[in-house]
């Protein structure tokens, strides 16, 4: 388990950003609606800011130096967001932010699925990053000073933990720098063939809308806790979702090599629906804690079935490409929709019509595989 510190580190600088961002955008002194378009920038940001690294990693296999330029970007930005509060400086220095912890996160899955080859177990690698998520959001839940309550605080354990980051990449074998560098003019056939097939097309759209389903969960949920049902518990709840997760991350192989990726990413999407309406119909502490048990499958089972998606999908030397499409266009761009109209709908309906609205996409998660299966991929097999 050589590999498991990269998942360490990165999950440890998530669990200080991703719980805690709409708190921090919350305590600059912005609403609602400004949280969402905010949040929307990061997403926006998070898309183009992989494809400024993946380029050159997938080329020089420069992995490991492109991973510590974006710890140092996240800690470049953190205490400045938190310092020069106005819509203009909010907006750039979110986006730097994002530019820095968003690519992370493509080049480490990039890095591991090569290592780890197809018939690797990404899942039981993969659960070392849920582990360090769910220590650090309970260190938080419980720690007696710098609470990660209010901007700065929160600016301030961005930047410990990236630099924390930044060390022990640094720190890691020299081996995990990852392939060698390809010829300018390599012509292998790997390379120049087409990832963009009718199904990877329609798996990327199922998986798009099955994040943007996602949306309230990830970038309004510990608002929703906080604001609405007054409920300090933001890194509890996260922490139990984390915790939930992980036994399905170690089964994910298992359950994948069994049903196959997109059956168990369609599967995902059922249980979207279910949690939102959950948040939705029973805003109480055991309806919460019965759909934070749920991401066990809205992430255990789907990240890993997303991943194998994309891996049995395109070639190894453009896999840095496919998991940039996989956070991108596949995340990255559904959640910048669903942040930049969650925000109005919290201002001017509330966080419980905010839940049950989002619950349409995972239902058109379905419908979207399910008119591949029984329409295209029969017409196709017809034709041929």
């Amino acid at each position: 388990m050589h590999l498991a510190p990269a998942y360490i580190i990165l999950f440890f600088v998530y669990g200080t950003i991703t719980p805690f961002l709409p708190i921090f955008v919350r305590d600059l002194g912005y609403n609602a609606t400004a949280v969402g378009i905010f949040l929307a920038i990061s997403e926006g940001a998070g898309i183009i800011g992989p494809f400024l690294f993946v380029r050159h990693a997938d080329r020089r296999g420069k992995y490991k130096a492109c991973i510590t330029l974006t710890y140092f970007i996240t800690v470049a930005s953190a205490i400045p967001l938190a310092i020069f509060i106005s819509p203009l400086a909010s907006a750039v220095f979110i986006a730097i932010l994002a530019i820095g912890y968003r690519s992370a996160m493509p080049l480490t899955d990039a890095i591991i699925t090569i290592k780890l080859g197809e018939s690797g177990n990404y899942g039981k690698v993969r659960i070392f990053g849920s582990i360090s998520f769910a220590c650090i959001v309970l260190f938080f839940q419980f720690v007696p000073v710098l609470q990660p309550n209010t901007a700065m605080n929160i600016a301030l354990w961005i930047s410990m933990t990236s630099l924390l980051a930044i060390i022990v990449t640094v720190l890691m074998p020299l081996s995990y720098s990852g392939q060698k560098p390809q010829p300018e003019n390599s012509t292998e056939r790997s390379d120049s063939k087409s990832i963009w097939t009718p199904f990877f097309v329609i798996g990327l759209i199922s998986i798009a809308l099955n994040r943007l389903a996602m949306t309230p969960v990830y970038s309004f949920f510990s608002l929703y806790l906080v604001e609405y049902m007054h409920w300090d518990a933001v890194g509890l709840m996260w922490a139990l979702a984390t915790i939930a997760e992980m036994p399905f991350l170690y089964l994910s192989d298992r359950i994948i090599r069994r049903f196959g990726a997109m059956p168990v990413l369609i599967f995902s999407s059922g249980m979207v629906g279910l949690r939102l309406a959950l948040y939705a119909i029973f805003p109480f502490k055991a309806g919460i804690i019965i759909a934070q048990l749920l991401h066990s499958c809205c992430y255990g089972l789907f990240h890993p079935a997303a991943v194998a998606f994309i891996s049995s999908s395109v070639p190894p030397k453009q896999r840095s490409l496919g998991m940039t499409l996989y956070v991108s266009a596949g995340t990255g761009l559904p959640t910048f929709i669903g942040n930049f109209f969650g925000g109005f709908i919290v201002d001017h309906a509330g966080y419980r019509p905010l839940f049950g609205c989002f619950t349409i996409f995972a239902f058109l998660s379905i419908v979207t595989y399910m008119f591949y299966h029984f329409y295209i991929n029969k017409t196709t097999k017809g034709v041929s």
